[in-house]
Formats: C-alpha cells, sequence, structure tokens
C-alpha cells in the first residue's frame, strides 16, 4: 500500500511539474490563423482576369499611358508650354491609377476591401481618363511644333483615348449587371423577411 501511495505521489509531482515547465516555456503552441501568418504570401494572381477583355484593355491602358508620359518627358523645349504639360499630368495620373486597380483586380485584392464598389470606381477611372486624354491630346496636338516626340505623345494619347473608351463601355455594362443583381438580393431578401413574419404570429402580436 505505501508503495502504491508513494507511485501516486510520484505521477502527482510529475504532472505538476510538466505543467510547470509547460506553461513556463516559450515553445507554446500558437492558435493564430494561418491565413494571418501568411500575409501577404497568399496572394494569387487571377489569369481569368487577365485573359478577360477587361484585364487586357487595363495592361494595354497602363502601357499605352506608360508610353505618352515617357514621350512627353523626353521634350525639352516648348512654347507655350501648358498643353505639355497638361498632357503630361493626364498621362502620369491615368498610369498611377490604373496601374494600382490593374494590381487589386488581378491579385484579387479588391475582394478584401466589400466597403467600395468597384465596379463604380472602375467605371469613374475609365471614364474620366477617357476625357481627360481626349482633351489633352487635342491641345498637344494643336500646341506641337511636329518634333518626333510630340507626334508620338499625341499618337500614344489617341490610342490611350480609344482603349479607355472601349473600357468604360465594358464598365458600363458591368456596373448595370452588378446593381440589377444587388436589387434583385435585396428585393429576395425582403421576401424572405416578410414571409418569417407572416409565419410567426407572436411577432405579429407584439406589433399589435
Amino acid at each position: 500500500m505505501r508503495g502504491g501511495e508513494e507511485l501516486d505521489g510520484f505521477e502527482g509531482e510529475a504532472s505538476s511539474t510538466s505543467m510547470i515547465s509547460g506553461a513556463s516555456s516559450p515553445y507554446q503552441p500558437t492558435t493564430e490563423p494561418v491565413s494571418q501568418r501568411r500575409g501577404l504570401a497568399g496572394l494569387r494572381c487571377d489569369p481569368d482576369y487577365l485573359r478577360g477583355a477587361l484585364g487586357r484593355l487595363k495592361v494595354a491602358q497602363v502601357i499605352l499611358a506608360l508610353i505618352a508620359f515617357i514621350c512627353i518627358e523626353t521634350i525639352m523645349e516648348c512654347s507655350p508650354c501648358e498643353g505639355l504639360y497638361f498632357f503630361e499630368f493626364v498621362s502620369c495620373s491615368a498610369f498611377v491609377v490604373t496601374g494600382v486597380l490593374l494590381i487589386l483586380f488581378s491579385l484579387n485584392l479588391h475582394m478584401r476591401i466589400p466597403q467600395i464598389n468597384w465596379n463604380l470606381t472602375d467605371l469613374v477611372n475609365t471614364g474620366l481618363s477617357t476625357f481627360f486624354f481626349f482633351i489633352a491630346s487635342i491641345v498637344l496636338a494643336a500646341l506641337n511644333h511636329k518634333t518626333g516626340a510630340e507626334i508620338a505623345a499625341v499618337t500614344f494619347g489617341f490610342l490611350a483615348t480609344a482603349a479607355y473608351a472601349v473600357s468604360t463601355f465594358l464598365a458600363m455594362q458591368k456596373w448595370r449587371v452588378s446593381v440589377r443583381q444587388q436589387s434583385a438580393n435585396d428585393y429576395i431578401r425582403a421576401r424572405t423577411e416578410s414571409r418569417d413574419v407572416d409565419s410567426r404570429p407572436e411577432i405579429q402580436r407584439l406589433d399589435t
């Protein structure tokens, strides 16, 4: 009996020691989700978007805006310079904004910010870029001195205008479809809630 009591005491001391050592050990198992520990490692490129019409157009817009900006930057002399500065601002802004949207859409980063209406955001960007690229190209064509860099900048400016115009048309259609789907989802949700209320008479008695 004494041997059994000593054995039980030894086991209790061992379990207590293991609990203390486990609590003080720095190598504790983590419960942090895998997705949080990965950070940006879980990002994947969306080839379907890049192969689609909107993805290809956005890549073309970034390239054309960049080439137009490079062409306008190679001009050393200008008189007057207002048209050149305006074209420079438009091409640089379009390149930066469209490039950011391309990264967000191609990596599906926009899915992590559902509070923003990305279809409307893309529509506004393409619409404004179409308008300002068209105006800037016309102004630069009217005020240029027929140098090679100016002619190239105007050419790529009109090409970018065309790419943005087509993208605006497609973005408008996509935005309309999303609005219709949202309206249909809201209608279905409202009908479902009304049916739930009708099927629960106790709620109606409380309301009355």
